[in-house]
C-alpha cells in the first residue's frame, strides 16, 4: 500500500538502533531504505513509500515504510 506521511525523524535506540518517522497523527514507522539525507533527527518531512507487510525487524516499532521519495518542510 503505498501511502504519503508528514511528520518527524527520530532515532530509536531499540535494539541496534532505527530510523523512524513519528507522523502527525502520532503513528510511527519504522523506516526501510531511507537515504542518509533522511537520517537527521527532528527533521520535519513528508515521506511517500509503501507499507510493507512482509518484511519483519528487529525494533519492531511500528509498520515498515520502505521509502520512495521524501520533502524537507520547514
Amino acid at each position: 500500500m503505498s501511502i504519503s506521511v508528514k511528520g518527524v525523524i527520530e532515532r530509536k535506540g531499540l535494539g541496534t538502533g532505527t530510523w523512524a518517522l513519528v507522523s502527525d497523527s502520532g503513528e510511527t514507522y519504522e523506516l526501510k531504505d531511507a537515504p542518509d539525507e533522511l537520517k537527521k533527527s527532528d527533521l520535519k518531512v513528508k515521506v511517500e513509500g509503501q507499507v510493507r507487510d512482509d518484511v519483519m525487524t528487529i525494533a519492531m516499532i511500528g509498520p515498515v515504510l520502505e521509502v520512495k521519495s521524501f520533502k524537507v518542510l520547514d
